[in-house]
């Protein structure tokens, strides 16, 4: 597909929504998988000879970087073409740090990009701070409904007040491209994390994982489903142990041009729902198993579900069972694997139903994990105890047991019972003095005595001790 490039008038026709819908189709589906031609696209949104001019630069330096083979040079050029790009749809500027004027904001740098859009560094002179300027990628923003959506979605997302929410400051269309404000946080990605150290503590896992629990039923709330959970849209800020999501409005926005009839999606979709990958309709619980795939990556140090293809990634999200994290991790406890195999559910009916929900259960897990002698875990997450099965030597000792319970009964039932007659009344009858005959009264032998009872306990208890000691040589 990527030797068969689009022609100039395919994209022009794309751009000016004059193409026929398999045209647009076929051009969406080659963009997904060529970069080349998504510059083309964005260079011809652009709508000046730089943008062609541009577009040169890139592809030259593109097989410059292939043919050199260094990481770190790669890097470099991939970052000076995002820059160069940037400045051509910016306008100019006064200030000689900056690369450029993008309504009323300066911007000085390029923080990062991707296929969604490019943050920009700026600063807002009337206010006197900085702030990062999301712009919407011109090819994205050629699509009206695209466009449409993106400023609605992030209207929707500003109304979200949440401390793990990335706010936004304001949304504009008075550009060439859509954009949107955000206050200016020293942060990084999870996926930067995750990509410098691999997996993270259970602490730091779960701490995390509750804050963005708290972040989706904020936005869940509002009725707004973030429909790109995954490590790069969640910034962890530097200065205080804070989590953000992140990237609300661009994530339907890419729905409508990156998903076509033919099934293709754009990006890595790692971390995607089954029901996202089967088209169908989603609602906040999609949001959920993308969360449960992030918690995987947090534990194991990768997502879930890997394939060679995007392709390959979507058949074993739809239709494979997730490997249980014990197999791959000793130190993943029982009850966490337990949690994220909930979460992985292919049913969303068989999920957690609320983020708040989960939330709950995740701050409860991490007090257990602090303080476990004074915190239990959720009783969801316990599985109950099977009944140890008994040995030869503790049924000895259930018999004998049995045996002196017995015993005892039997003498109890055997003493004798002392019944107290009633005093005689005294008798007023007259009776006739008769001698009695005095007969010696015989010699009684008195009785042993017997046992007493803690005698023939203890005498029991030997018994049972010396049987104990037998078993046990």
């Amino acid at each position: 597909m990527k030797s068969d490039h689009p022609s100039e008038a395919m994209l022009a026709a794309s751009i000016c929504q004059q193409a026929d819908q398999a045209t647009e189709d076929a051009v969406a589906a080659h963009l997904t998988q060529c970069p080349q031609c998504r510059i083309r696209l964005d260079a011809m949104a652009v709508g000046d000879d730089a943008g062609q001019e541009i577009f040169e630069v890139l592809r030259r330096e593109s097989d410059a970087a292939k043919s050199s083979g260094t990481i770190d040079q790669v890097r470099r050029l991939e970052h000076e073409s995002i820059v160069d790009f940037a400045v051509a749809f910016l306008e100019p500027s006064t200030r000689s740090d900056a690369l450029g004027r993008l309504g009323e904001f300066e911007i000085l740098s390029v923080i990062g990009h991707g296929g969604m859009g490019i943050v920009l560094k700026g600063f807002q002179e009337e206010l006197n701070r900085p702030v990062a300027v999301k712009v919407m990628s011109p090819h994205l923003a050629t699509v009206a409904v695209a466009r449409k959506r993106f400023l609605r979605e992030a209207q929707a997302t500003a109304a979200v007040v949440h401390p793990n929410v990335m706010p936004i400051l304001s949304v504009s269309e008075s550009s060439s491209l859509p954009f949107l404000v955000m206050p200016f946080v020293a942060c990084h990605s999870l996926q930067q994390r995750l990509d410098a150290d691999g997996a993270m503590p259970l602490v730091d896992t779960l701490r995390i994982a509750v804050q963005v629990a708290h972040g989706l039923a904020a936005a869940h709330a509002q009725g707004l489903v973030h429909r790109d959970v995954k490590p790069a849209n969640i910034l962890l800020e530097r200065s205080v142990d804070r989590a953000m999501l992140t990237d609300f409005g661009l994530a339907r926005a890419a729905d409508d041009v990156t998903v076509t009839r033919s099934g293709v999606i754009a990006g890595t979709p790692q971390y995607m729902s089954p029901e996202q990958a089967r088209g169908s309709a989603i609602d906040a619980r999609s949001d959920l198993f993308s969360f449960g795939s992030v918690i995987h990556a947090m534990a194991i140090g990768r997502p879930p579900f890997r394939a060679e293809t995007s392709y390959g990634i979507l058949r074993k999200i739809t239709d494979d069972d997730v490997q249980p994290m014990r197999d791959q991790s000793a130190d993943v406890p029982q009850w966490l694997d337990r949690l994220v195999q909930r979460l992985l559910s292919k049913d969303p009916a068989d999920r957690p139903q609320s983020a708040a929900e989960l939330a709950e259960t995740l701050e409860t897990c991490l007090a257990h994990v602090q303080q476990p002698t004074l915190n239990r875990l959720p009783d969801s997450l316990v599985l109950p105890r099977k009944p140890r099965p008994m040995n030869r030597n503790t049924v000895v000792i259930l018999a004998a047991t049995l045996a002196i319970a017995i015993s005892l009964l039997s003498m109890w039932f055997r003493m004798p019972t002392r019944n107290v007659l009633p005093a005689p009344q005294p008798s007023f009858v007259t009776m006739p003095t008769v001698p009695v005959p005095i007969v010696p009264v015989p010699t009684v032998r008195p009785m042993e005595p017997e046992p007493s009872i803690d005698q023939q306990i203890q005498s029991l208890q030997n018994e049972i001790d010396q049987m104990q000691s037998q078993l046990d040589s």
